[in-house]
Order: structure tokens, then C-alpha cells, then sequence
């Protein structure tokens, strides 16, 4: 089987390179169209070829979409897949548009629900596709809410965009004596969140970041009113254009709690600097499964929002803690609860483990991937003979 993968980045999405690595492992011929950049030579070095294009609609220069239709058109006849397999919304825009006129079979794996949660771009993905259109979930929230806005069930699979489990369970020590770092001592409580600074899309209606930065910093100014031993560690520098943004929250938080939450950045040794948090949160306010999986895999309690695909990893006092999205409020309340309940996070934390092991194993993912490959090509077989 031959499969054009569309990646609109060359910078981040790694969890893209993991599921393919795994998808060429299992013999798939996997081609790769995406800018050039950093990651470029390691989608060549794990098996693939790389085409070098940029497979993005271009939404702010509209008038250049004809001529990447094209290009993209004359690609697929180069590669000749069996399937194109897009990970991206305006990726997907532009691979409908080049291909309205071709019977291949198209799939759209979507990376995380935010276009669904707006209508104007809802409308825009389920109005462009075709009958050759299929679509893959990465978390059951996701999932449903395809079916509910009416794409077919037996168009749509599910298929977790799943981590290397070795690079945080078996993390190398730090160099790096974070408490140190930020001024803390054995007594202190860390709490820690990893996540870049996204600026707010204004035009999604949206005031705060995506992340929700500034709802835990909010939170964090309630529970040191009780707790003033805890301190908050932010690890991620700003995304693309967000410079402004990301300095925007550190004055925030100095405004609301001083010094008790320090910025480290962007950070090449994240997984051996998880196990040094007491809590792990991340109070997103749209999101797949988020980094929820690293803080789970690297044996910390984990704390996140009530959105996307969070529930098909935590169960409340299960296998972590839930907050309310865009709730500081609820969001100091459960950090109250895992500093209260300290002693009882080993079974929490082992629980936790336990369920991501069992959900999010990139292995198992790219099997659910390869799986729904062969029942895309029998449905697409029926649909067209």
C-alpha cells in the first residue's frame, strides 16, 4: 500500500512523524508532502520520501490556491497513492480542492477538535467534502461529534495520535534540580504545566489563550490564599508570532502571584524534568488528548479540563483530577484536592499508567491507522464499483 501523507509543518508535529515511522515499520510506502524545515530529514531517515511543498490552503492570500491546487494535483499523479492521508484543516481544504475532479480516496485524521467547536469552519470541512471523503478521530469526542453533524459512521474511524512510552518512562536524569531552579525546597508543592503560549485567535471569538495559561495563573493566586507553599513552573516559549502574548502572561502572572510561577521556556529535557513536578496540569480550553498523556506516562498525578479527548484518559478521582474549562475557580479547587490528598497519589498515579499505556501506545495507534486503511479501500471499492 501507498500513502501520501499531507503535513502542513516542518517545525513541530511530531506526533505525526511517530504514527508514520510506525506505518512504514508495518511495510506501508509512505510519502510525505510538506515544507522544508528541521524535521524534513527525519520523515527521510525513518524511511520516507519527502516531497518538499507546502500543502496548506493559504487563507490570507487566496489568490495562490489555484496554482497549489495544481501542484498538488500533479503530485498525487506522480506518487500514485492508493489513499491521501491529510493531518491538518487547511491541508485537508487544499487536498479536496486539488483532487475534486479524482476518485482517490481521501482521509482527514484530525489532530484536535477546535474547527468543529466553530461554526463557520465546521462548515467548511463537512461542506467540502465528497463521497471519496473519509474521516479519522484521535479522540471519541471528536468521533461523536462527526456523527452528530452528520458524516456517515462507517466514514469515520478513531485513531489516537499515541507517544513513544520509552522517552518518559524511562527518561534520563535531569541535569536540571528544578525546585532549585524556581527557589523551592523539599516542602514545596510544584506545580508544573508544559504547553506553548498560542495567542489568542480573536476571530474565534477567543480572549485568553488556547492552553489556558492565565486560568491556571488565576487558580494558582486562590490556592496560595490556603496553600503558600505551592509554586507553579510554566515550560514552552511562544508559538509561531505570539512573542507579545507570551510576555503578555508573564506580567500577568507577576500582577497576580509574584514570583511563585516561573517561566523556563521552551525545553529540550522535558521528560526528565516531569517526574520533578507534584502535579501536572493542563487547563486547556479545547483540546485532543494534550500533553495529558506525557505528565500520565511519566508517573505524575495529572490534572486537566473537561474538554475533547481529556475524558478518554482521565476518570476523576480515578486516574487523576478534572476541572472545569475556563474555570480558575475549579481549577484552584482540584489542586487543593491533590495537595490534600498527596498520600493517595500512588494508586492514582499507577491507575493513570495504566489506562495511557492502554490507550495512547503510538504501536497499537498506527495499527488502528493501517486498519482503517484496508476498510477505506474495501468501502471505497463499493462505493465506486
Amino acid at each position: 500500500m501507498r500513502v501520501l501523507h499531507l503535513i502542513k509543518t516542518a517545525v513541530g508535529a511530531t506526533w505525526a512523524l511517530r504514527q508514520t515511522k510506525e506505518l512504514v515499520a508495518q511495510g506501508i510506502e509512505v510519502h510525505i508532502a510538506m515544507p522544508e524545515g528541521p524535521m524534513t530529514e527525519k520523515y527521510r531517515l525513518a524511511g520516507m520520501t519527502v516531497h518538499e511543498f507546502d500543502p496548506s490552503l493559504a487563507l490570507t492570500a487566496w489568490w495562490k490556491n489555484r496554482a497549489k491546487a495544481r501542484a498538488l494535483a500533479q503530485l498525487v499523479e506522480q506518487v500514485q497513492p492508493d489513499i491521501v492521508h491529510s493531518h491538518f484543516v487547511t491541508s485537508t481544504l487544499l487536498m479536496r480542492l486539488a483532487l475534486r475532479h479524482h476518485s482517490i480516496p481521501k482521509v482527514f485524521h484530525i489532530p484536535g477538535p477546535l474547527h468543529l467547536e466553530h461554526v463557520l469552519y465546521r462548515y467548511m470541512d463537512l461542506r467540502s467534502a465528497n463521497q471519496h471523503d473519509y474521516y479519522l478521530a484521535s479522540c471519541k469526542w471528536t468521533r461523536d461529534a462527526l456523527n452528530k453533524f452528520g458524516v456517515n459512521k462507517n466514514k469515520i474511524g478513531l485513531a489516537y495520535y499515541g507517544v513513544n512510552a520509552e522517552d518518559f518512562l524511562h527518561a534520563k536524569p535531569s541535569h536540571t534540580d528544578l525546585r532549585g531552579l524556581i527557589g523551592a525546597d523539599n516542602n514545596t508543592f510544584v506545580v508544573g504545566m508544559v504547553a506553548y503560549f498560542y495567542a489568542p485567535k480573536r476571530f474565534l471569538g477567543q480572549t485568553r489563550g488556547l492552553k489556558g495559561h492565565e486560568d491556571l495563573i488565576e487558580a494558582l493566586a486562590i490556592v496560595l490564599k490556603k496553600y503558600p507553599f505551592v509554586r507553579c513552573v510554566m515550560i514552552g516559549g511562544p508559538w509561531g508570532k505570539a512573542d507579545r502574548y507570551f510576555e503578555s502572561v508573564k506580567r500577568f502572572a507577576h500582577k497576580k502571584v509574584g514570583d511563585a510561577c516561573v517561566f523556563l521556556g521552551t525545553r529540550q529535557d522535558v521528560p526528565s524534568l516531569y517526574p520533578q513536578f507534584d502535579l501536572a496540569v493542563h487547563p486547556s480550553h479545547s483540546e485532543n488528548v494534550g500533553g495529558a498523556v506525557e505528565s500520565m506516562y511519566s508517573k505524575i498525578p495529572t490534572l486537566t479540563t473537561n474538554v475533547g479527548g481529556f475524558p478518554d484518559l482521565i476518570e476523576p478521582g480515578v486516574t487523576g483530577y478534572m476541572a472545569k474549562a475556563k474555570d480558575p475557580v475549579s481549577l484552584a479547587a482540584q489542586i487543593c484536592q491533590a495537595i490534600e490528598q498527596k498520600a493517595q497519589s500512588e494508586a492514582l498515579v499507577e491507575r493513570g499508567l495504566e489506562k495511557v499505556s492502554s490507550v495512547m501506545n503510538v504501536k497499537k495507534n498506527a495499527l488502528e491507522v493501517s486498519h482503517f486503511y484496508q476498510h477505506v479501500l474495501a468501502d471505497h471499492k463499493g462505493r465506486t464499483a
